[in-house]
């Protein structure tokens, strides 16, 4: 299955391209469109509602200020939806608010501010669920993040 890396604009390409190369890191195929939910709303419910046929399994939407860009793609499929709140004003503070008040029924799981690398990450470990590649690369990237951290 492969990773979606939205954005609802070009602007946001800096911080999402985190998300993009994690994932090329682990060798998972994901890919990348500007859709945004006030602009281009036609063409964000067309994706959101072929998403799962299109062979996506999870779906990374960053967006700042109002980021209405995960709700309204996790109101349309029944895939996980990770929302990456942007730093476009408010230092992220309204974008993380708008992603993480959503209503019962209609989760998005949300990462920190910028936080597009783990958005990936989330992405891998739900994939990983059923992938035993992904879950042995996910186990030796951990084991090296802890011999970094501890000087090894």
């Amino acid at each position: 299955m492969k990773v979606a890396v939205l954005m609802g604009s070009g602007s946001d390409r800096p911080i999402m391209e985190k998300a993009v190369e994690m994932l090329a890191r682990f060798g998972v195929e994901h890919e990348v469109a500007v859709l945004s939910a006030h602009k281009t709303p036609d063409r964000l419910l067309a994706f959101a509602e072929s998403a799962r046929a299109n062979g996506y399994g999870v779906i990374v939407a960053g967006a700042g200020k109002a980021a209405h860009l995960a709700g309204i793609i996790a109101a349309k499929t029944t895939l996980p939806v990770i929302g990456v709140p942007l730093s476009a004003s408010l230092d992220g503070l309204d974008a993380l608010l708008s992603t993480l008040q959503m209503p019962t029924g209609v989760p998005v799981a949300t990462v920190a501010v910028d936080g597009a690398a783990n958005a990936a990450l989330l992405a891998i470990e739900i994939l990983a669920v059923t992938d035993e590649r992904l879950a042995a690369e996910l186990a030796a990237y951990r084991k090296q993040l802890a011999e970094e951290t501890l000087g090894g």
